[in-house]
Order: structure tokens, then C-alpha cells, then sequence
């Protein structure tokens, strides 16, 4: 049983590691204070260790569950647009809710495993553009910090690169506390604890921001995670226990700072393929491991918060983008990947990366609103039938 607690492991230490800067990151943009972002991560890390202990351990599968990255990514880039944080925990609900009925109702589910990959790939894209260019600026803004996070990154990425963002991150919190001294400490509890936030309802706020964090979850993390357990031989993954089960946790987290919780598909594929062992029957026990190592990480949720906070926030962003390039790579590729549809995936990814707020939404609902018009204007016509198959 050792192999899979070290993929486990492994697994978790990696995922958190590579991610866990921009989810306060988010957080603080759409009005938390540090200690309601602290709460959040700690919800999160908790909530997908029970998700992955509990479904893992029935279904005897390796289900390994996650925060949605590109749902943190979304909240960063949804800064300002919030009326206030108890609204963005209405929408942090409602996308817990919209995951519950996805699950349990099987059209709504179909429906968002068929959204054209032109609009979905596209929105993922534009959500992730704004972020994944602020190492460049990173660099200009902040050379002596940024540039040896990004030298770290790139030789990695040759040598391991399983570890070349979590390297990088490394560097960038070895820089933060260096320059910082021991101010960053000003604020930061070593007591985990959570804080309780009544959710607000502002439909402008969910259709901005709770709407377009139920897509980028379903289609950026869930859509891929089930592919990469299917890849690797799991044919029988329960799909609406997932679902409803990870969107109940996400609504029950919401209230604590929890956005979203997803099945897993970066982690999965090291805690599910045969690194974690050879026999595909014993692998479920690499989540368990995995759920176990997230919560001793959650317990630091407090330092990571002020550590956070205490960075120049172009460098965190900056070296969070690093973990973000493979997603946005994705999107990329999706989007633009039939000739037919380019144009409808350029006009989605320009309008969601532009940040336009119009009538109090963001633009990841324009983005998708705009692309699905030009797709329908575009959309080739039939060909007329000829004159001799019209008379049979």
C-alpha cells in the first residue's frame, strides 16, 4: 500500500503547491479580508479530502477531487466587479447548486458536456489571458524577484516537469520573505479557523461571476477529469455521484469561502495512472492518501494567506500563471481547432480577456453571449436541395 500514499502524496503536495496562491489571490479580489481568504482555502482543502475519502473508499476507484483553478483565475479577473464579498458567497452557492442539478438532472449535464468547445474553450482562454501574461510584466515590474522564479520554472519544465511550478512557486514565497522581512507575519495566525459569511443574492453578481464559475468548473476541470479517468481505463466513474456529490460540498463551503470543488484531472492522472500502482484495484487508496496530505496543508492555511498578501500581488499572480499555461494551452487549442469557427472563438476570447463590465455583469457572460450570436450568424446554411431529389 506504500505506493499509492506516496503518489498520494506527491499528488497533493504538487496540486496544492502549484495553485493555492491564486485562490487567495481570488478571494481577496472579490472582497475578502485575509481571514475570510484563510477560511476559504482551509474550507476547500478539507471539503475535497472528505470528497475523495468518502467516494474513493465506496466506489473503490481512485476519485480524486480539487478546487477549480481556472474558477480562481475567474475571480481574480472578476476584481471589482462585486458589489460585495457575502454577494460573491451567493454565487460561490449557486454554482454549488447549478453542479448539484447537473448531476441530477441528466439534460443539464448533457447539456454542458456539449457546449460548442469553440465558446467554452474560448471563455477558458480569455478568463486565463490577463493572468498568463503578468510574468512578463512580472519581470519588468519586479526583475530581481520575478525573473529567478521564471529561470526556475523554465529549467524545470526541461529537467522535472512535474515540479517546475511548485519549484517556482517556492522561489517566488522565498522572495516574498526575504523582502518582506518579518513583516509578513503582521496579521498571520498559526491557528486554523474558519469564518462563517452569510450569503447575499445579487442577480447581477451571479450571472457575472456564478454562472461563468459553473461553466469554467463543468468544462474547464469535471469535462477533463472524467476524460483522464476514462483514458486510463475507469469506464465505470459514477458521474452523477460526482456531480452531486462535489456540488453539495461546494455549497456547504460556500458560506466558509469555498468557490468551487471539481473532480480532479491534473493530480488524477498521477493519483489513477500506474505510477500509483500497477494494479488499477489498488489505486483508490492514492486519493485517501492524497485527501489526508490536503488537510495537513489546509492547517497552514492562515501563513499562506499572509504570505499572499504580503507579496507584490503581480508576483503571486505571475507565478500562479505558471500553473496555468497548460489550461490556457487547452483552451487555445480547442477553440481554434476547426477552421469553421475561428472567428466566433476569437470574438469570444477578445471579449472575455477585454474585463468589460456592461449593466453591473463581467465579461466571461459577454464573452459567451457574443460568441453564441456570431456562431449563429456564421453557421454555414444548408445546401438547397437539387431540383430532381426535391420531385422524389
Amino acid at each position: 500500500m506504500l505506493q499509492p500514499i506516496i503518489a498520494g502524496v506527491i499528488g497533493a503536495l504538487t496540486g496544492f503547491a502549484s495553485s493555492f496562491a491564486i485562490v487567495v489571490a481570488g478571494l481577496l479580489a472579490v472582497g475578502a479580508s485575509p481571514q475570510e481568504a484563510a477560511s476559504g482555502l482551509l474550507a476547500l482543502c478539507i471539503a475535497q479530502a472528505v470528497l475523495a475519502g468518502v467516494l474513493s473508499w465506496r466506489t473503490r476507484l481512485p476519485l480524486s477531487f480539487a478546487w477549480s483553478t481556472p474558477g480562481a483565475a475567474l475571480l481574480v479577473a472578476a476584481e471589482g466587479s462585486t458589489g460585495s464579498y457575502s454577494a460573491a458567497i451567493g454565487a460561490f452557492l449557486v454554482c454549488g447548486l447549478l453542479i448539484v442539478v447537473s448531476g441530477l438532472w441528466s439534460w443539464l449535464g448533457r447539456a454542458m458536456t456539449r457546449i460548442p468547445m469553440p465558446l467554452a474553450g474560448a471563455m477558458l482562454a480569455g478568463i486565463l489571458f490577463p493572468i498568463c501574461i503578468t510574468p512578463v510584466t512580472a519581470v519588468l515590474e519586479e526583475p530581481l524577484l520575478a525573473a529567478p522564479v521564471i529561470i526556475v520554472w523554465l529549467a524545470l519544465v526541461r529537467l522535472a516537469p512535474r515540479w517546475a511550478v511548485p519549484a517556482a512557486m517556492l522561489v517566488a514565497i522565498v522572495g516574498v520573505v526575504i523582502s518582506a522581512g518579518s513583516e509578513w507575519m503582521t496579521g498571520a495566525t498559526l491557528t486554523p479557523g474558519f469564518t462563517l459569511t452569510v450569503p447575499t443574492f445579487d442577480p447581477l453578481v451571479i450571472v457575472s461571476l456564478g454562472v461563468p464559475l459553473f461553466i469554467v468548473t463543468m468544462a474547464g476541470q469535471n469535462v477533463p477529469g472524467f476524460a483522464v479517468l476514462t483514458t486510463l481505463g475507469y469506464r465505470g466513474v459514477p458521474a452523477r455521484l460526482v456531480l452531486a456529490s462535489s456540488g453539495a460540498a461546494t455549497a456547504l463551503a460556500a458560506p466558509l469561502g469555498g468557490f468551487a470543488l471539481n473532480l480532479a484531472a491534473i493530480t488524477a492522472a498521477l493519483m489513477a495512472g500506474p505510477e500509483s500502482h500497477p494494479d488499477p484495484a489498488r489505486r483508490w487508496v492514492a486519493p485517501i492518501a492524497g485527501g489526508v496530505t490536503y488537510v495537513l496543508l489546509g492547517l497552514g492555511a492562515g501563513v499562506a494567506t499572509a504570505l499572499v498578501a504580503a507579496a507584490p500581488p503581480i508576483l503571486i499572480i505571475a507565478a500562479a500563471a505558471l500553473a496555468l499555461l497548460g489550461a490556457f494551452t487547452t483552451g487555445i487549442v480547442s477553440a481554434f481547432e476547426a477552421p469553421e469557427t475561428r472567428l466566433t472563438a476569437a470574438v469570444t476570447l477578445i471579449v472575455v480577456a477585454s474585463g468589460v463590465v456592461v449593466l453591473g455583469i463581467g465579461s466571461a457572460f459577454w464573452g459567451l453571449i457574443v460568441g453564441a450570436i456570431v456562431m449563429l450568424v456564421t453557421r454555414p446554411r444548408r445546401a438547397p436541395e437539387s431540383a430532381e431529389h426535391a420531385q422524389e
